[in-house]
């Protein structure tokens, strides 16, 4: 798929802030439906293209996910330089395949100014948190009200109420809230799911299910403080 035509035309505006998502499977950035390896819904060809046209598009932040790293548990810092160096001086936050304090410090010197840990953070999020401070970011990925890990294929053993409090325990500043259900297919936002995480006091990256810049009016109104958008910003 060309990238010359893509813009955030009408996303800019919104009253919170818009963060485009380039998830990479293999070597191209593709968009999944509800999670699945196997349910590819767009394929945008080169991650470091796509990112380089959002930021030129006017994001102030991007939003990369490593789904390869994520399902096999390995980082792959190469990516976060390539990214980071395309993009700068807009900012990146990096995902997938965390599994240790020194993977996430591998992203952070590549380049990334934030990476969010799901998979390791749990059940004990608080050696991330003296670690990185507000370089870390939570990841809940919530399916039936449980917060799954392991590229959402396992079960985390924690209901969502449960791993906010953990969160809360520890310091974290802020947490990236995915509606697994909703990601990849334009159903709109989980305003509900939202608006519980918000409530705690954690700051909230919502995920999941936007489809247009209305959202992120209603994810403003349940208490975003930003949206990752995917699919949205893509030709479908």
């Amino acid at each position: 798929m060309a990238t010359t035509n893509l813009n955030l035309d009408g996303w800019l505006d919104g009253p919170i802030e818009i963060i485009p998502a380039v998830d990479v499977l293999g070597a191209s950035a593709v968009r999944l439906h509800q999670g699945d390896y196997d349910a590819i819904v767009a394929d945008a060809g080169d991650p470091v293209a796509l990112a380089g046209v959002w930021a030129r598009a006017g994001a102030t932040r991007v939003h990369l996910v490593d789904l390869d790293g994520a399902r096999s548990g390995r980082v792959r810092p190469e990516i976060v330089f390539a990214v980071a160096a395309a993009i700068s001086p807009v900012k990146l936050q990096a995902s997938g395949g965390i599994r240790s304090l020194a993977d996430a410090q591998a992203l952070l010197a590549a380049g990334a100014d934030r990476v969010i840990v799901g998979t390791a953070a749990f059940p004990d999020v608080r050696p991330w948190v003296e670690a990185l401070g507000e370089q870390l970011v939570v990841a809940l990925d919530v399916r039936d009200g449980q917060v799954r890990t392991g590229g959402w294929l396992q079960g985390s053993g924690f209901a969502l109420e449960d791993a906010v409090a953990r969160c809360l325990d520890a310091g974290v500043v802020r947490v990236h809230c995915t509606a697994i259900d909703r990601d990849g297919t334009l159903a709109g936002p989980d305003l509900d799911l939202v608006a519980s995480v918000a409530s705690s006091g954690l700051a909230v990256l919502a995920a999941g299910g936007v489809s247009s810049p209305a959202d992120l009016v209603t994810l403003a109104h349940a208490g975003a403080e930003a949206a990752v958008v995917g699919r949205a910003l893509l030709p479908h």
